[in-house]
């Protein structure tokens, strides 16, 4: 029996974009959090609890976006003309944030206050870029003989706003939960304060986005069982699928329990296990579709052969990332402060 290719495709992008996104996440967090640090001392402290690893987490972006070209060539050929303008702005912002992130430590006093705004804009840029990315990937777009159909600002709606902001807060919430596992003294205390109200918006933003997409887009409200046209629900859809808003419950119980209880460590596990609900969630409403909701990832795919290719190159490819990655955390573990760090 042959190994069904192109599901295992989909499922290592994936788990590719999921790691970007928790990975990632916090890094373009801090970013977001800077024009909040109280001194310069606090920005570097800050920029060093990354500094190891920032660069390696976005390895997964490289592997989600190349993944999606080779392996769904189809899929790639529509959703990058629906999306050329977010897409281009995420990247203005990665090479912002990237240049500022070398520069800043090596340029004096101005030039130091320059790539600092910099770095912030950077993450805030491509943070929010992704959020409209993802809003318009779940709101789906016009495909008419398998080709893009539609406008260039489809993308740009009241809906993929709204998802736009609470990815903001959602990676304020993963920067600041990680704040509190790497910084101590002040900082520390800064970044308790930051992840408190960080988790307070991230909760909120996430119960509009949820009741925004099932009452704006219609097909995902079947999958989940919510008919809001004949204003029906079939418990029998709904029950099962109840269990992954409850584990985001769980995660923010985790966050504010850990909060309240002066927990350097359930905070960000907490944080993580919210994104992972709102991960799920997405896939019970787009799957099996890599352009929502016109080309599922068979009519997708690439041929067979090229796929058995490349997944040779993947199992050895993957592995070596993975092991690479749990290297640099478990060497680069503990605190960080103003004496120790990137420089």
């Amino acid at each position: 029996m042959s190994p069904d290719l192109p599901l295992i495709w989909a499922g290592l992008l994936a788990v590719a974009v999921l790691l970007y996104v928790l990975l990632d996440g916090f890094d373009l967090g801090i970013g977001i959090l800077f024009p909040f640090a109280r001194s310069k001392e606090d920005r570097d402290v800050m920029m060093n609890t990354v500094a190891p690893v920032w660069d390696g987490n976005e390895t997964w972006l490289v592997l989600g976006g190349g993944g999606l070209l080779a392996a769904f060539p189809l899929a790639y050929s529509i959703l990058m003309p629906a999306l050329y303008l977010p897409v281009l702005l995420m990247l203005g912002g990665l090479i912002l944030r990237g240049v500022a992130f070398e520069f800043r430590f090596r340029a004096r006093r101005r030039g130091r206050a320059f790539w600092t705004r910099m770095f912030a804009g950077g993450s805030m840029l491509t943070t929010f870029a992704q959020g409209l990315i993802l809003g318009g990937f779940i709101q789906g777009v016009t495909v008419i003989d398998d080709r893009f159909a539609g406008g260039q600002f489809d993308w740009l709606t009241p809906y993929t706003l709204l998802v736009a902001c609470g990815l903001t807060a959602g990676y304020a919430l993963l920067g600041a939960t990680w704040l509190m596992l790497k910084t101590k003294d002040d900082l520390h205390g800064d970044a308790r304060r930051w992840a408190r109200w960080s988790a307070a918006a991230t909760a909120v933003l996430l119960v509009l986005v949820s009741v925004a997409t099932l009452l704006v887009h219609h097909r995902v409200g079947l999958r989940w069982g919510v008919d809001v046209a004949e204003m029906q629900i079939r418990w029998d859809m709904l029950a099962p699928r109840l269990a992954i808003p409850g584990l985001g419950l769980v995660g923010l119980g985790l966050v504010f329990a850990g909060l309240r209880r002066g927990s350097h460590v359930r905070p960000f596990v907490g944080a993580l296990v919210v994104f992972l609900s709102g991960y799920l969630g997405l896939a019970v409403g787009f799957m099996p579709y890599v352009v929502p909701y016109a080309i599922d990832f068979r009519q997708g795919a690439a041929p067979d052969n090229a796929l058995g290719l490349m997944l040779v190159g993947a199992v050895v490819i993957i592995p070596m990332i993975l092991a690479y990655t749990a290297w640099v955390y478990w060497v680069f573990r503990g605190k960080v402060d103003a004496e120790s760090g990137y420089h």
